[in-house]
């Protein structure tokens, strides 16, 4: 965010993707900023002290819901 101007407002398309643990947080948070519809991924928590094999097959999971919303702007 810049000056308070997220990159959506700018016109830049982002993908934002948290763990499953944070979902209430995002939730509550987005409620908060006025964007309660906001949309993001979710992936399995820990992504820490996982091995680059199983995140890899995370992000493949998740790479077709990040070129939607980065291309059409929905899930």
């Amino acid at each position: 965010m810049l000056d308070g101007i997220t990159l959506e407002q700018q016109g830049l398309p982002t993908a934002t993707i948290i763990t499953d643990v944070f979902v209430n947080t995002a939730k509550a948070y987005t409620r908060l900023m006025g964007v309660p519809e906001f949309p993001y991924l979710v992936c399995p928590h820990p992504i820490t002290n996982v091995d680059s094999a199983e995140l890899e097959a995370r992000a493949r999971k998740l790479a077709p819901q990040v070129t939607r919303l980065l291309l059409e702007g929905r899930l």
